[in-house]
């Protein structure tokens, strides 16, 4: 078994495990990526001049993609014709090429027929596939349709607005592409145990279906008939708030478990306000539910504090005395002043990335003790790396491939 490429070189904890991914978007190239900076190597496979997420937004003034470039950090890519039959062939054998870590095949792709699991598994009986697909009926989705099915537009935006307000975070996607790590990894260790392949599913209908159920919302609306309203920036069920400082800074301060709310309150000198309250209220506010209910009293007292002074002239104190807290920010202001989102954070470090340039870029959060750490990686060229995985996973001589590459049916990097 060839293990040269595991982790572009590096020892991480999945180090020679050879994944193959054909896919779009967000939630199977999330999948990959987190693999590859787990240390597997990941081969991706497009068609020859970019698949459909090639040159999704946000994209730089000569129109790369940096959303592609962040969501296929550390793999290996290659170009193939997916139209030829000769194409089609090549990504069916190094889908199924030989190897005890191999065999590992991501894909939210909709192919009937030479990319199907039926089809594959005839190939390698013991080829672990997952699939992703847009919902159970087999109809397509997308987070931004997923989300306003399940109800959460409905709760989001201004207390008492009518309009429903779409979050910008594709969350299901990136919960799906969590799952179907957790998924593959879970079939790979039957596979271990047993020799067994078997094809892992999942819709991306269900993965917010399935959230929406364990987050109590569905038993929320069934048992106790409640339609959640839309409660601002307001925590539900506990307290949590925005406030406008002196500055004209926003703060989001929070109140949810028993500690936070009796720090918050020290830190803003409002525990004998806070008494008188619960007594004109007839209230334990020690009690999260309760605070939620009474989130608007709470808030007007709380409110002065924020507003007669500036950000600066109370972080030190808050962060003493473990409030929980933080200061709302854009995206460019959170590249910019937040030490977590720079170098300053191990996370990060500044690559270059072809075609764009250098800047921050992450690897995985995740921290093994027994492991190493596998550093962030820029994200391949399109066809990059198509000569090497044709010889060392498709086990193809360079007369072969170079007739590959003259016939079209491949290709490398341009340029």
């Amino acid at each position: 078994m060839d293990r040269a490429h595991g982790s572009r070189g590096m020892t991480g904890i999945l180090s020679g495990m050879r994944v193959v991914e054909g896919s779009a978007f967000v939630a199977v190239p999330l999948a990959g990526m987190t693999l590859a900076q787990m240390g597997a190597d990941v081969i991706r496979f497009d068609r020859i001049g970019g698949g459909l997420d090639f040159q999704r937004w946000p994209v730089t003034d000569q129109g790369r993609s940096l959303f592609w470039a962040g969501m296929n950090k550390g793999k290996r890519s290659i170009a193939v014709d997916l139209k030829s039959e000769r194409g089609r062939e090549l990504i069916s054998e190094i889908v199924t090429a030989p190897g005890a870590d191999a065999g590992l095949f991501l894909t939210n792709l909709r192919v009937r027929g030479w990319m199907d699991y039926e089809t594959l598994s005839q190939r390698r009986r013991d080829l672990v596939m997952l699939s992703l697909a847009g919902d159970r009926r087999g109809r397509p989705q997308v987070d931004y349709t997923v989300n306003p099915q399940v109800g959460f537009p409905a709760a989001t935006g201004p207390e008492g607005a009518p309009e429903p307000v779409a979050h910008v975070l594709p969350a299901w996607d990136c919960i799906a592409g969590n799952l179907a790590v957790a998924g593959l990894l879970a079939a790979e260790r039957k596979r271990l145990r047993t020799g067994e392949g078997q094809e892992v599913t999942v819709t991306l209908k269900d993965v917010a279906a399935a959230m929406v159920g364990h987050l109590g919302i569905i038993g929320e609306a069934q048992v106790n008939g409640v339609d959640r309203p839309k409660g601002g920036n307001a925590l539900y069920g506990a307290y949590g708030q925005d406030f406008v400082c002196a500055d004209g800074e926003r703060v989001m301060v929070i109140g949810l478990t028993d500690r936070q709310w009796r720090n918050l309150l020290q830190a803003t000198g409002t525990a004998g306000a806070m008494a008188e309250l619960e007594r004109s209220l007839g209230t334990d506010l020690r009690q999260e539910g309760n605070r939620w209910r009474a989130r608007h009293a709470i808030t007007d007292l709380l409110r002065p504090f924020f507003e007669t002074r500036r950000v600066e002239e109370f972080a030190d104190a808050f962060d003493a005395a473990g409030v929980t807290w933080s200061v709302f920010r854009t995206f460019a202001q959170a590249a910019r002043e937040d030490p977590d989102l720079t170098p300053d954070n191990p996370l990060f470090q500044e690559l270059e990335q072809p075609g764009i340039g250098r800047y921050a870029m992450p690897g995985s959060p995740l921290g093994f003790s027994g492991s190493a750490t596998v550093p962030p990686q820029p994200a391949h060229e399109l066809g990059q790396h198509t000569e090497e995985i044709l010889a060392d996973v498709a086990g193809l001589g360079s007369g072969e491939i170079g007739r590959l590459f003259d016939a079209g049916v491949v290709a490398g990097p341009k340029g």
